[in-house]
């Protein structure tokens, strides 16, 4: 059992079960009925994402430094009670099932899920 983090859109792998949405914003001009169909999500969890003032931030991130910035900062959101109770069930569940969560950024390693990926690890998430 395992986590697969993906970007949302993206064709679905083998395997990857549910796969969660960890974004502020549905897709533009996708109607619900057609999310899971179109491979962005079968469930939306925007708690995950980062804030949109935080948004605002991960977008204008343009060197190293303002990616530690915005990596600072979207870990003190998901520090809160309620987004530590989120990420210790998500790790709780890779252990059980496969699923995924995504975003729609091209770029993982300038995007907020490998960070997610990062506190479901210290979780003892299990990935794919």
């Amino acid at each position: 059992m395992s986590i697969h983090v993906v970007r949302l859109g993206s064709p679905r792998l083998e395997g990857e079960g549910l796969r969660i949405g960890t974004v502020r914003r549905p897709p533009r001009g996708v109607p619900k009925a057609e999310l899971a169909m179109r491979n962005f999500y079968d469930v939306w969890l925007p708690d995950l994402a980062p804030s949109e003032e935080l948004l605002k931030v991960g977008r204008a991130v343009d060197d190293e430094k303002s990616w530690r910035t915005f990596a600072r900062k979207y870990r003190a959101e998901m520090n809160r009670t309620e987004r530590r109770r989120l990420l210790d069930l998500l790790s709780a569940i890779s252990r059980q099932t496969n699923f995924s969560v995504g975003c729609y950024c091209a770029d993982e390693n300038r995007c907020h899920r490998s960070l997610l990926r990062g506190l479901l690890a210290e979780r003892g998430a299990l990935f794919a």
